[in-house]
């Protein structure tokens, strides 16, 4: 055992111990995740309870369960003084009806046993005050009846297939065309500003800009008409009512809603495909409730967005730096301070640098151009307020530093003889290190881009003081020139899960969308991170020979 201990052999085992743990913990956590967030997706039954109220009434309770818990309580009684009483968790809907989406129920309260709805239960997903828990009655359009018992449903799938057409072109309208339109008005606006300011507002231009202007009306106006005949429409498709727990009966707008289904009475490939569908609506969807329902696309557009962005500023900055610090600067105090200085910003809070950009970019930088290019726009700051590309330039100074690191690692494995014999066959030194030292350096320069795009993807703090918001009215990204707008803000996936984590009202409806924002964050960040690991091995593989 000394010859063991003496050889070293046991921090060995002791560091193979400790990556198998932290492998284990890593595993074990995107395990949790996944399940956590994949759940949600699936097609849950519907239960019904009959439960004993505190008045000592019998009350019907119909729901989807969740969760069930164990609550303790006092029992002289029991062995241990303690009974553990199982507590479930259902989602009741009917949001507009009980005021909750999900309820807490005591199993000791319950009469009877847990019993699963006939297959005829339906649940109805709205855009507004959340599912609903029933029964099919009848439909009716123009205040009558039109359909009831079995011809209800194959007449409402028909309906909300036709208001689903129709909410998707009415969004469209409102969303790309209207949007469109609303964006040149404005940017005529402050065309017509900038020529009065400048003193260039003749005559002519201003009969250009009316000219413009009332094309732009007009096309307005056409689509205003179109959107009111599509609202007639929507309207004119009637209502459902349900029969929900109570006996009680709920109305709802056919145009009201998003899809329904049969969860009791679904065939293993139904719950499938149901559970795609799902994540479909998840990725393509807009946020909806106070982000406790709907989709996270907007979200998406603007995480992969600045992490593009960001990429594209830090790697140039950092890849500069490196070579000047590797290739010219001369060693020395200084040089060993600013090496020093980089390391120890990589340990700096992320708050800290979102402080930065907030008082640097954005007040500083951004008024500046403000006061210098877009005077005529003022007080509305056009940069001078937090926007997409002030949370790009921050991650990229965030980051920054992971990739200059990473460039002088990977500079320094470069054999002297390569750069010598670069300057022996004539070639200049800045020649030598872009066409020889650089190329066989861009493995090491794409690992650093890739932790750079890992942290920023999942940085949170910083971003919600330079540009980041709960809910963006436009996407960064969109039709009108020049399509990416860097001065608009934008959503988030990370802010997204904190918002819906900590922010949200409705805190048992937001639990499952956090996983599943979660899972959907981890999965984007290994994507970008296994398109930048190609990049880096296929390079690797062609400097090789080199290399060695």
């Amino acid at each position: 055992m000394k010859e063991w201990f003496k050889k070293g052999e046991h921090w060995v085992w002791f560091s193979a111990s400790t990556v198998s743990i932290s492998v284990v913990l890593v595993v074990g956590l995107l395990l949790m995740i996944s399940f956590r967030g994949l759940v949600h997706f699936w097609p849950h039954s519907v239960y019904e309870y009959e439960v004993k109220t505190d008045n000592g009434k019998l009350e019907q309770v119909v729901g989807e369960l969740h969760e069930v818990k164990s609550k303790e309580f006092k029992d002289p009684k029991a062995e241990d003084g303690i009974v553990r009483i199982p507590q479930y968790l259902l989602k009741v809907g009917n949001r507009d009806v009980y005021g909750i989406d999900f309820r807490w129920i005591n199993s000791a309260n319950i009469i009877g046993r847990q019993d699963i709805l006939d297959d005829g239960v339906t649940v109805v997903e709205r855009y507004e005050w959340g599912n609903v828990y029933g029964h099919l009655e009848y439909i009716k359009q123009d205040g009558k009846i039109v359909a009831r018992g079995d011809n209800v449903l194959p007449m409402m799938q028909q309906l909300v297939d036709s208001g689903l057409d129709l909410h998707n072109q009415i969004r469209y309208i409102e969303k790309v065309i209207i949007g469109g339109i609303n964006y040149k008005l404005e940017q005529l606006r402050l065309n017509e500003k900038r020529l009065e300011t400048d003193g260039e507002y003749t005559a002519e231009k201003q009969a250009e800009f009316e000219a413009e202007r009332t094309t732009l009306k007009q096309e307005f106006s056409d689509q205003q008409d179109t959107l009111k005949v599509l609202y007639r429409q929507s309207n004119n498709l009637g209502e459902v009512t349900l029969q929900i727990a109570g006996n009680k009966f709920i109305h709802v707008p056919l145009k009201s809603i998003v899809r329904f289904w049969q969860p009791n009475n679904m065939t293993f490939g139904e719950q499938v495909g149901f559970f795609f569908t799902s994540i479909g609506h998840f990725l393509i969807d807009d946020p909806r409730e106070a982000n406790t329902e709907g989709g996270v696309f907007p979200a998406i557009v603007g995480t992969v967005t600045m992490v593009i962005l960001m990429a594209i500023f830090v790697t140039p900055m950092g890849v500069i730096a490196a070579v000047y610090m590797s290739e010219y600067a001369k060693d020395g105090i200084l040089l060993r301070t600013v090496r020093i200085s980089i390391n120890n910003l990589a340990g700096v809070p992320s708050i800290v640098f979102g402080i930065f950009g907030l008082g640097f970019f954005v007040y500083i930088i951004g008024g500046s151009i403000d006061e210098l290019f877009y005077s005529y726009a003022l007080p509305s700051p056009t940069f001078g307020t937090p926007a997409l590309l002030w949370a790009s330039l921050t991650m990229a100074l965030l980051t920054l530093p992971v990739v200059i690191v990473s460039t002088q690692e990977g500079l320094s494995r470069i054999p002297r003889a390569l750069r010598e014999g670069g300057l022996a066959l004539g070639a200049t030194k800045s020649e030598t290190i872009m066409k020889i030292v650089l190329p066989m350096s861009m493995p090491a320069i794409m690992t650093g881009l890739i932790l750079a795009v890992a942290r920023a993807a999942g940085e949170v703090a910083p971003l919600m003081l330079v540009g980041v918001v709960k809910l963006a009215p436009e996407l960064p990204i969109d039709l009108n020139a020049p399509f990416i707008h860097l001065d608009r803000k934008f959503m988030h996936l990370g802010f997204h899960i904190y918002d819906v984590g900590f922010q949200s009202p409705n805190v048992e409806a937001s639990q499952p969308l956090v996983y599943a924002t979660s899972l959907l964050l981890v999965l984007i960040i290994i994507g970008l991170n296994l398109g930048a690991i190609t990049i880096r091995n296929k390079l690797r593989e062609k400097y090789k020979a080199l290399d060695n």
